[in-house]
């Protein structure tokens, strides 16, 4: 255990157990899930129920959903508090899944902690950094969710055709709906923070092919957040990767059209395991 530890990298070896949601047989292999911005654990709901017939499944809630919320940390932070996770419950390596914002973590994960992980699932994910007029546009809601201590009305719908495909906006409000009232429930700063955390990083595909776990990105047809030839590129640069489109789904496409995303992910774990 490292001395110089965060109190939020702390948390997840002493907490782990209020953060996580575990369903399956811990001597099977483990697939670990981290979400993407504005998300939490329960997004991997239907991974949990689907594959932990045959797997140890673990979803967890990354800072921005904790009490830690408010600290100041970029994605190297967030591969910390996974490993110190991965630590506390007795896990020697996984499968690490990632959603947008857990994908730019497990690829940190990767570079700092190889040893730790059999394989990479990346969820509407990306090596590159995102495009200035980007920057500009989440810089400027942020800062207003800031000043405003919340997610505002006008931005959670603004956001719901971000982090959700035209599909699911028009056939599955109940879904999208959900998730937008639970974004007017966060803290501005947690989405302050949340959002810097990766808003400016750096470009990672020239670290990309020293990466030797295998690796799976899925990617909703229609996710406008992501571009999916962003997530093509990337896989270009990975030794060992391939590119699984997900039909009918957008940027949250692992529980947009659930039934797609576990075949391609039982299918892939089936080859690593």
């Amino acid at each position: 255990m490292a001395t110089d530890e965060s109190p939020a990298t702390r948390m997840y070896r002493h907490r782990h157990d209020t953060l996580v949601t575990e369903r399956g047989d811990p001597s099977d292999p483990t697939l670990v899930c981290a979400h993407g911005t504005l998300m939490d654990r329960t997004m991997f709901d239907p991974q949990l129920d689907a594959l932990s017939d045959d797997y140890h499944v673990l979803a967890y809630d990354l800072r921005a959903r904790t009490d830690q919320y408010a600290g100041d940390y970029d994605l190297y932070d967030l591969a910390d508090d996974c490993e110190a996770l991965l630590d506390a419950r007795g896990i020697d390596s996984c499968t690490l899944a990632g959603m947008s914002m857990g994908g730019f973590t497990a690829l940190r994960v990767a570079d700092r902690y190889p040893e730790r992980l059999d394989a990479i699932v990346m969820v509407d994910s990306i090596a590159q950094p995102h495009d200035e007029s980007d920057i500009e546009q989440y810089g400027g809601m942020i800062d207003t969710a800031r000043e405003m201590g919340e997610v505002p009305e006008p931005m959670g719908e603004t956001v719901r055709h971000i982090l959700f495909g035209a599909t699911s906006n028009q056939e599955r409000t109940d879904l999208v709906d959900r998730w937008v009232q639970r974004w007017l429930t966060y803290p501005g700063e947690a989405v302050y923070r949340e959002v810097s955390s990766w808003l400016e990083r750096p470009d990672f595909t020239d670290e990309l092919s020293a990466i030797d776990a295998p690796v799976l990105a899925i990617h909703g047809e229609e996710d406008t957040a992501l571009e999916m030839e962003k997530a093509e590129d990337m896989v270009e640069h990975l030794p060992d990767a391939r590119l699984e489109p997900i039909p009918e789904a957008g940027h949250s496409s692992n529980t947009e059209n659930p039934e797609a995303a576990n075949a391609a992910i039982r299918g892939f774990l089936e080859e690593v395991y």
